[in-house]
């Protein structure tokens, strides 16, 4: 029983990972991309973004495991091995690490805390008030595995919460809205978005001028999703005219960010690296040794993907 790894972002991730997967499953041998040995002996893969085409290298393969949430790039495959189950990585520490991410920027967008520091480089002591948490109208944008858990979290803040997902959802103090009849009321009023959506067809280029145009003058946005859902040149010219006042990115469309692009240097815009939520081999590997033992039991998988919604 052999397991492929492979990670394009974290090449130095191997041994950790191995490490955790083998006190877990002691009889698993877990190998490294570059040293397949003997790929008909290969039934899982553990992946982060591999080339297309690479799986269907293994004759045998019985599961596919995402070390992230996002599967979009194994989705995009053309030659994903059709019937093969893939499966996303979405445990506790990847959604406490998005939770920690969302009320962090959140909590700096609704204080204001961008222009306290730049009074403070400038040596300015200008003080102002902002409203009650309960007087804030925060949206996130996907309600799933790890939205839903975010969103009650900011709840528990006393923001006033409103969700957004593509089939109707019910959560403990968040009004939830859904579908293309949703988004409108769900846009109105609220101050401050967070997406933590999937990338698909229907979420990509999601975050327009159109979008912006529906929030109120002023608003602000987190992205902790998708680099594929935020038109870059929208988000600059909303920034420009007032419509966002500051936007806080995780994901973008060319990752690393090349250090030309604008919003590195934008005032209003908060760069971080695509490490908004980063799974844990330790805790995610208990997971994945619970699918490998629902694979080997012919029992149903956990996080499986539905290859027709593309999550």
């Amino acid at each position: 029983m052999a397991l492929i790894f492979f990670s394009k972002d974290d090449v130095d991730r191997f041994e950790p990972w191995k490490k955790a997967l083998k006190e877990v499953l002691p009889d698993l041998d877990v190998r490294f991309w570059k040293q397949p040995g003997n790929i008909g002996e290969i039934e899982f893969a553990l992946v982060w973004k591999p080339p297309p085409g690479m799986l269907k290298t293994f004759p045998n393969l019985r599961a596919v495991f995402s070390v992230g949430a996002g599967v979009d790039s194994l989705l995009n495959d053309p030659e994903l091995p059709a019937g093969i189950p893939v499966c996303r990585m979405v445990d506790e520490s990847l959604t406490q690490g998005m939770v920690e991410y969302s009320i962090l920027h959140v909590l700096r967008h609704h204080r204001n805390q961008t222009l306290l520091e730049t009074n403070q480089r400038a040596a300015k002591w200008i003080t102002f008030t902002s409203p009650l948490a309960a007087e804030r109208r925060v949206g996130v944008m996907g309600l799933g595995a790890i939205g839903g858990p975010t969103a009650k979290a900011i709840s528990g803040l006393g923001f006033e919460t409103i969700g957004w997902s593509r089939n109707p959802k019910e959560l403990t103090g968040v009004e939830c809205m859904h579908g293309k009849e949703g988004i409108k009321d769900f846009l109105s009023g609220t101050e401050i978005v967070v997406c933590l959506l999937p990338l698909t067809p229907e979420t990509e280029d999601i975050l327009n001028k159109d979008l912006f145009a529906q929030l109120p003058m002023g608003a602000s946005l987190i992205n902790a999703g998708r680099g594929g859902q935020q038109v870059e040149g929208d988000i600059l010219e909303a920034l420009d005219s007032g419509q966002l006042s500051h936007v806080t990115l995780d994901v973008f469309r060319e990752e690393p960010l090349p250090p030309s692009h604008p919003f590195w240097k934008h005032s209003k815009v908060t760069v971080t690296p695509h490490n908004a939520a980063v799974t844990q081999p330790k805790t995610a590997a208990i997971l994945l040794a619970d699918n490998i033992n629902r694979l080997n039991a012919s029992q149903p998988l956990i996080n499986i993907v539905d290859i027709s919604v593309g999550y």
